[in-house]
């Protein structure tokens, strides 16, 4: 009898997390301040796992984000990473001189 119970799985207590999405919240692409907290800091859209939504619901947050950036409410880039990007450095390897 002393075995049998130390087999059995203790009873944990788990906290519940709220979903991201509320039932009345809208899931459009002018609705900016929703669509932002799916996307990460170098502005990719983050997976479903990670989102903890619905397969439907990740779909519309997809659709939505790739429509705002078209309309450009949302940038495709993070402002630090783009401007790292336009900064042109032109390498120094040496100066280069002709064989005759």
């Amino acid at each position: 009898m002393e075995k049998s119970k130390l087999f059995l799985k203790s009873k944990r207590s788990f906290r519940r997390r709220l979903p991201p999405i509320g039932p009345g919240d809208r899931i459009d692409y002018r609705n900016i301040s929703l669509i932002s907290r799916f996307i990460s800091e170098q502005g990719k859209i983050l997976s479903r796992r990670v989102n903890r939504l619905t397969l439907k619901q990740q779909r519309l947050i997809t659709i939505a984000i790739k429509q705002a950036r078209t309309l450009s409410s949302l940038p495709f880039l993070r402002n630090e990473e783009s401007a790292n990007r336009t900064k042109y450095t032109p390498r120094t390897t040496g100066t280069r001189t002709r064989k005759k």
